[in-house]
């Protein structure tokens, strides 16, 4: 339920973003999960909807949801590389990755080098990217 959890993080943060815009109505959300989360994206949006379905303010907003792809960078060789090119990452390492994307320094090597040591560039977290809203009938 890591899901619901961050669903519920999101639409706390829309409404406070909301209210200090002063809008009167959410019309749009757009929202990026990071790839490394391994998000299972069908709960999040069930999720996502059913609370925002209990707020007058968000009701009517249109979610828009993007997967981003994962960056890392080597800081040994300086070599970047994606997620898809990191090999041997079972469903259990994946699972541990998305409840603690900490972990992925202890499972994830640089495909170029081997070093453990690299940086997540992107592709990490969730992250509401823009809300769109009314103010007094006028859209903002």
């Amino acid at each position: 339920m890591h899901e619901w959890a961050l669903a519920e993080a999101v639409v706390e943060s829309v409404i406070e973003v909301a209210r200090k815009e002063k809008f009167t109505s959410v019309k749009e959300i757009s929202i990026s999960l990071g790839e490394l989360q391994d998000i299972e994206v069908e709960i999040f949006e069930f999720a996502l909807k059913n609370l925002i379905g209990k707020s007058d303010l968000l009701k009517n907003a249109e979610i828009k949801l993007r997967i981003e792809e994962t960056l890392l960078k080597c800081r040994a060789c300086g070599k970047e590389w994606s997620l898809k090119e990191t090999k041997n990452i079972d469903e259990d390492v994946r699972e541990a990755i998305h409840f603690l994307p900490e972990l992925s320094h202890s499972f994830i090597r640089c495909p170029y080098c081997g070093s453990m040591d690299f940086e997540i560039v992107k592709g990490r977290g969730v992250s509401v990217d823009s809300i769109s809203g009314e103010k007094d009938g006028s859209e903002n």
